[in-house]
């Protein structure tokens, strides 16, 4: 494997209706072990309450408060803050004023899901069973 740099505002980009990600590892790069993304919360972004069996996912705040609820916490996290969600924790996140942060996914494949995502139509994404699936395969539970 050779190495990768991957400059500013570079990486595979996807611009969605609530946040706008840059992958700055996928897990092709790592034998998926892990992915990393940088995202930039749109204002009022909201992820739905969700779980992952497997999946630890490792929130780095660069900009902005961004709100983590898990069933017995609530955490308003600032610039500098890590947090450390493990597998099978239900969470939500919003984030009312817009921000940005990196997020590292180990095992990876949350970049797969990304671009399984981006290839479905407005109509795909609009069906709650069709999005279910794709969610679920990609180890995220409601």
């Amino acid at each position: 494997m050779k190495q990768e740099i991957i400059g500013s505002g570079q990486g595979r980009d996807y611009d969605w209706s609530s946040d706008h990600i840059f992958v700055k590892t996928g897990s092709n790069s790592t034998g998926g072990r892990v992915a990393v993304v940088e995202d930039t919360l749109k204002p009022g972004f909201h992820l739905p309450r969700h779980y992952h069996k497997e999946m630890t996912e490792t929130f780095y705040i660069l900009d902005g408060e961004v709100v983590f609820r898990f069933d017995d916490e609530t955490v308003v996290a600032t610039p500098g803050t890590t947090v450390n969600v493990p597998p099978r924790v239900r969470h939500d996140v919003t984030c009312e004023n817009g921000g940005k942060l990196l997020t590292i996914f180990t095992p990876g494949g949350f970049d797969k899901y990304l671009e399984e995502m981006a290839s479905l139509s407005e109509e795909q994404l609009e069906d709650d069973e069709l999005m279910t699936v794709l969610a679920e395969k990609y180890d995220s539970w409601t």
